[in-house]
């Protein structure tokens, strides 16, 4: 695989700004990355990138950090947050960063509508497609990545 368009640096630089933006306006708890590629995630949010360049990005996280976000995003409390609010506002948070990341693309590439997984890893993976570069770490003690895919497939048709 050729060195990645996103770097996991580019990506830090973006879950920064959301996180400033909408989830820890204070400061207080911001994202705190640690590098743990292995780390276990229950819910997922991917947009697809087509184009000039092919691949996903997946935004994931524990089920309290999808609360927590959404909550925050939101302007509600915890307890208040229902399921439809945790995949509206992850769906947002892929496509926010997505749209960041086909920034930094070569012209011509489109993003998909966000897709929203509320299951373990398990039950999201992408076979024609390997991790380029991600963001791993905690926030208030939850895990959270945010991570690049790259069609296989491109790279022999390039």
């Amino acid at each position: 695989m050729s060195e990645p368009v996103v770097t996991e640096g580019d990506l830090a630089e973006m879950a920064e700004q959301v996180w400033v933006s909408y989830l820890d306006p204070e400061g207080v708890s911001p994202l705190v990355p640690h590098g743990d590629v292995k780390q276990v995630s229950e819910v997922h949010s991917t947009v697809s990138i087509t184009g000039s360049w092919h691949g996903h990005l997946v935004y994931a996280s524990s089920q309290n950090a999808a609360r927590k976000a959404a909550a925050a995003f939101l302007a509600m409390e915890p307890d208040e947050v229902a399921q439809e609010d945790i995949s509206d506002v992850l769906g947002e948070l892929a496509n926010i960063v997505g749209g960041n990341v086909k920034a930094m693309l070569p012209a011509g590439c489109f993003l998909s509508l966000p897709t929203v997984v509320l299951a373990p890893d398990t039950a999201s993976y992408y076979p024609a497609a390997e991790r380029i570069s991600g963001l791993y770490g905690i926030w208030d003690g939850e895990p959270v990545s945010i991570s690049m895919w790259q069609s296989v497939k491109q790279e022999a048709s390039a």
